[in-house]
């Protein structure tokens, strides 16, 4: 199976088990970010990032400038903090 099925496949048994009018507000949501144009302003695939600087794991503040310094980046975003 290809990560897009398998992918497919997740959010599929994820929605049979939310409420419908948990579903709706979540999929309303969505459809506001859409309409509001963030997808136009998002990064994509293959774009360049900024000059950024950003708190690590550690709360250490680490620059991008100074990591592009020593090599290729992997940026990971964590969803949340918990």
């Amino acid at each position: 199976m290809g990560l897009q099925a398998r992918l497919t496949e997740i959010r599929e048994a994820s929605e049979k088990r939310r409420p419908p009018e948990k579903l709706k507000v979540m999929h309303d949501a969505t459809q506001e970010l859409r309409d509001s144009g963030i997808l136009d302003r998002a990064v994509k695939v293959g774009d360049a990032l900024p000059p950024f600087t950003l708190r690590n794991q550690d709360d250490v503040e680490v620059r991008s400038q100074d990591l592009l310094a020593r090599g290729a980046i992997v940026l990971t975003v964590y969803r949340g903090h918990w």
